[in-house]
């Protein structure tokens, strides 16, 4: 039986896939988060992510997700984790993984997407747990705190 969920008229509908990147930016002790709207209308702090192009790898589409909406060039560190979490668009169940990189500024040759992004700012670790909302978010900064402590 495959997976899915029940639509509107009772019929089995299969959960779409979806698959996205991002990465969570540290300079100076300090975190890159970028200030959107979600689908449910609400505005709140995150990382920068997005969807993978056609071809495209999970490296690749992180870092130009990263420089899309925030302007900054990167390099990865380390591969973090992936997150997986389900959520539903137009009553269709999506199922998504995000494969989340650490990563350090190199240049800032633009600026934040405006049709994506509200705002960025880079926050201490404190401000920025108290930022974030999402679950997923908090793990990935607490990996992130576990790593910069092993390096120094």
């Amino acid at each position: 039986m495959s997976v899915g969920t029940v639509s509107a008229e009772g019929s089995m509908a299969a959960a779409a896939r979806e698959y996205s990147a991002g990465g969570v930016v540290t300079q100076n002790g300090r975190l890159l988060l970028v200030r959107v709207e979600n689908l449910q209308g609400e505005v709140l702090w995150t990382f920068p992510k997005g969807h993978l192009e056609p071809g495209e790898t999970p490296r690749r589409a992180a870092l130009r997700e990263v420089e899309e909406e925030t302007g900054y060039r990167c390099r990865i560190l380390k591969t973090l984790m992936m997150v997986r979490y389900r959520y539903f668009r137009s009553g269709r169940r999506i199922d998504k993984k995000v494969r989340w990189y650490w990563m350090t500024p190199e240049a800032r040759p633009g600026g934040p997407d405006p049709d994506e992004i509200l705002d960025i700012r880079w926050a201490n670790p404190e401000s920025a747990r108290r930022l974030l909302r999402y679950p997923g978010d908090h793990r990935l900064l607490e990996r992130v705190a576990l790593l910069a402590e092993r390096e120094t």
